[in-house]
């Protein structure tokens, strides 16, 4: 008998997918595939039930030889070991990521003659509304807040990037890059302080109240999934900051970062150019330890940004800080420089994880951006924060479209630099 394979990345199995056991199983024997959650968080699919829970859903069909675990995104491994003379899959390839596994699947087959079946796929309003259902589910408070800790077990390094409005978060939340063998994506979004006050206008004083910042955060999570980490400057008055934590915990947000600064806040770009003023260790340990027992769920994380470096305080004061802030109760450490290359970020962390091997690090690569991920991972770090980089990106393409305009008198010569507003509207999901 012909041998057939199959994998599935999914949390619920609806007519669609029984439809695909049911053409393989006329080719052979059929083995399915459950995609690792790893792996699946790649291909933009956060699971919903663990791997083990998964299988057992696949081997409760009916048909079905054996299941088997799908370790990689791709099929090389698999198809090495299995051999099966058709791989069935449907023929949903629209976007890139799809297009490079396509090939992959063919290359795989081509070495020993095997075949892809290509299934039709299944789309009608019932499977469209388990589709949207599953989305909610993730967009959901309780999903949605516990899905940073999971991240943080499941992935070398969480690739976070700034978001300031529903538009943006939609970017953060829908971009994926196929290159070669390998497909990437944000595994979560940052609602910048900085760049919150920015988009209205305004100084980075945290002079924009916190009720417009929840509302910036209601706008992205309204159209997203992905967990949020939220810029909550130095955290302000500790009898305030413990009703941010329950305000943060409630909506569904993930993290919460503080500076251990005081007084009138002043961004950390401008280091010692301005008058800053660091917070002692006591009081900042006082508001963590407060925020800790204000907040009723485990899976939300208040997550300590230490200054020292910014301040040219040293490195000593910046190890002293961090394992205070982590006995304090912090659920991780943010280390910040200004210097263009990373040597004293890595020294941090490597001096850090001598004695703390799980504390989560954290750190924002505006300065020093010639270091790579890998590179983070391989000294420690956990998050990656791009902090302002869509911001930097969207206004001097504005400020340019402006500027011609105001030269041309017209529109015509700027068109051919502008996105068509048809495709922008595309990310915008309809109810």
């Amino acid at each position: 008998m012909s041998t057939v394979y199959t994998c599935f990345c999914t949390d619920i199995i609806h007519e669609g997918h029984q439809n695909i056991i049911h053409e393989a199983q006329k080719l052979g024997a059929v083995t399915v595939g459950v995609l690792t959650d790893s792996e699946m968080i790649r291909y933009n699919r956060f699971p919903t039930k663990s791997t083990e829970e998964r299988i057992k859903m696949v081997e409760a069909l009916d048909g079905i030889a054996q299941v088997v675990i799908q370790d990689t995104i791709m099929y090389n491994h698999i198809v090495k070991n299995l051999r099966p003379d058709y791989i069935v899959h449907g023929s949903n390839w629209d976007d890139p990521g799809m297009n490079v596994i396509k090939d992959n699947i063919v290359s795989c087959l081509k070495e020993y003659g095997g075949k892809l079946i290509e299934i039709p796929y299944t789309y009608n309003p019932t499977i469209q509304k388990i589709d949207k259902q599953m989305n909610e589910k993730l967009a959901m408070p309780e999903f949605r807040r516990k899905r940073l800790r999971k991240l943080l077990n499941l992935v070398p390094i969480v690739k976070t990037l700034e978001v300031h409005s529903g538009l943006t978060g939609l970017i953060a939340e829908k971009t994926i890059v196929a290159d070669g063998e390998a497909i990437d994506q944000f595994d979560a979004m940052w609602i910048s302080s900085l760049c919150d006050s920015t988009d209205r206008g305004k100084p980075d004083i945290e002079l924009v109240d916190m009720t417009s910042r929840l509302r910036t955060i209601n706008d992205v999570m309204e159209v997203t999934t992905k967990p949020i980490i939220f810029d909550g400057d130095t955290g302000g008055l500790t009898e305030h900051f413990v009703y941010t934590v329950r305000s943060l915990e409630r909506m569904g947000v993930s993290a919460v970062i503080i500076e251990d600064k005081k007084g009138l806040k002043k961004n950390s770009l401008f280091g010692i150019e301005v008058e800053q003023t660091q917070d002692d260790i006591e009081n900042f340990s006082l508001k963590i330890k407060a925020g800790k027992q204000a907040q009723l769920s485990d899976d939300f994380m208040i997550i300590a940004r230490i200054e020292s470096l910014i301040l040219e305080r040293g490195m000593d004061d910046a190890l002293t800080r961090a394992f205070a802030f982590r006995d304090a109760g912090a659920d991780g450490i943010m280390i910040h420089s200004r210097r263009k290359e990373p040597f004293e970020i890595i020294e941090f962390c490597d001096k850090f994880r001598q004695s703390d091997q799980y504390t989560p690090l954290v750190v924002v690569p505006t300065s020093f951006n010639s270091i790579t991920e890998k590179e983070l991972a391989e000294h420690g770090v956990n998050i990656v924060i791009y902090a302002n980089q869509l911001m930097r990106a969207a206004v001097p393409a504005m400020k340019s479209a402006a500027e011609e305009i105001l030269k041309y008198h017209r529109a015509k010569e700027v068109d051919s630099k502008l996105m068509p507003f048809k495709e922008i509207i595309t990310m915008i999901d309809e109810l």
